[in-house]
Order: C-alpha cells, then structure tokens, then sequence
C-alpha cells in the first residue's frame, strides 16, 4: 500500500465528512462506494474497512458529549444490546452468505436508492415532529439489533440508521445524538474485531485494511469538525438533494455493473 493511496483515503474521509456532518448522514454510508470503486479495497475485506473509519472518526465527538454527560443514559444501553451482537451476526453473513463482489454491490445499490430516495423528499419538504408515544424499551432492542445486523454486512455502525428512526418516533434528538454515536462507536469497533477474528477461520480478503481504514478514519475525524464548524453557513436541503442525487446515481451504476457481471 503507498501513500498516494493513504492521501487519497485521508481526502476521500476529509470530503465526504464535510458535507455529510451537517446533514446528520453518516459518512461511512457514502465512503463505502469510494472504498470499492475508487481505492480498490477487496471483497469483503471493505465492510471491516469503512467500519474502522467509524472506529477513528467517532471519539472526538463523543468526548464532547461525554463532558456533558450525555452518554450514560438508558437509551445507550439499550441501543447497545442489540446492535453489538446484531453488528457480530452481520459480520457471519457478510463473510459466508455475501462474499461475491456483484451480489454485495446489489445490497449496496438496495440501501443507497431508498436513502437517495428520502434524502430528496427531505430536501423538498422537511419532516415533522412525530407527536406520538415513545416506543418501548423492548422495541428499541430489536430495532437496534436489525439495524446492527445490516450494519454487519453494509460496513456502518448502525447508529445514523437508528438516530433518524427513534427521532421521528418521539424521542428528543438530545437523548438520541449521544446514544446514537456511542452505539455507532462500539458496534464498529465490535464488528472489525469480528472480522478480524473470522479472517483467522476463513480464506479470502476479509481483515480489514488497516491503513485505507484508519487514513479514512483521520479525514473523517478532521472533516467531522470541519462539517459541524461550517454547519450554520452552507445550505442544509441543497447538501440534502446533492447527497440524495449521489446516493441514487451510484446505487443505479452498482446494479448495472451486477447485472452486466
């Protein structure tokens, strides 16, 4: 690996971090595709790999809302029993059930087009406080764990999926912020371990790469600040349709390349 490569994982990190903090997406959504198409990080291999930029990019976050105490409440636990061991059964299916590059690039394209999808019809019209009941603690645990799951074999925390779904079930975005970024943490670092350890009982490409992975993590520790620093001056629904736009545009070229593979 040189470092034209290492440079190139560090601007892909810095870039999208940017322009995804203020809109609330996870980066790691976004870098997934540039760590296959762009940095040519092998199958599975790049699930562990976008799950280490979580791994680096997350703590500086975290440390400011440690100071403020916000991370030891029930919903932390709570998100954190189902998506650790969601995170661990993801990791299984992704290393047994999807090793195959085109088949993973249709999951890809299944998660980017509805993302895509609903980043735009935010953009054009912003949701609405939910003003029903907060859902049940058990609701909450098998949601997380579902989401876990899905963030095992994608190669995201689990977290950016929760966040927007328990905020539209009623609960304050104060409480969910916290537990949602300390869920993204610790499930990422469980499901590189994860990988790591399966790599040790199966062949083909499945540690992660340690060097695109933490390069990623760097530029998406230093745009993450960037992007929060930036947030009240760019335009949040003009961030939304270009990240919308993008999410479709890339999800339909990956079904594309499965089918023509």
């Amino acid at each position: 690996m040189n470092w034209s490569t290492g440079v190139l994982a560090f601007a892909a990190g810095l870039v999208i971090s940017v322009v995804t903090t203020p809109v609330g997406v996870s980066g790691a959504v976004f870098l997934l595709p540039v760590q296959v198409s762009v940095l040519g990080v092998p199958s599975p291999a790049v699930t562990p790999t976008n799950l280490l930029f979580n791994v680096v990019a997350v703590p500086g976050a975290l440390l400011r809302h440690r100071r403020d105490g916000n991370l030891r409440g029930p919903l932390t636990r709570l998100m954190l029993a189902g998506t650790v061991p969601g995170v661990v059964i993801g990791a299984v299916i992704r290393v047994f059930a999807v090793p195959s590059p085109s088949v993973f690039r249709l999951l890809v394209a299944a998660f980017l087009l509805p993302l895509g999808g609903w980043l735009c019809v935010r953009a054009r019209r912003p949701g609405r406080p939910h003003t029903g009941a907060e859902p049940a603690p058990r609701s909450i645990v098998a949601l997380a764990l579902t989401v876990g799951v899905v963030g095992g074999i994608y190669g995201i925390g689990g977290g950016s999926l929760l966040s927007p779904i328990l905020v539209n079930r009623g609960l304050p975005v104060a409480t969910v912020t916290p537990a949602a970024l300390a869920s993204t943490f610790v499930t990422s670092l469980a499901g590189a371990a994860s990988f790591a350890l399966l790599a040790m009982t199966a062949p083909g490409d499945i540690a992660p790469d340690w060097f695109v992975g933490l390069a990623c993590g760097l530029g998406g520790l230093c745009g993450g600040y960037l992007g929060t620093r930036l947030q009240p001056r760019l335009p949040e629904a003009g961030l939304r349709l270009l990240l919308g736009l993008l999410a479709i545009g890339v999800g339909s070229l990956y079904v594309v390349q499965a089918a023509l593979a």
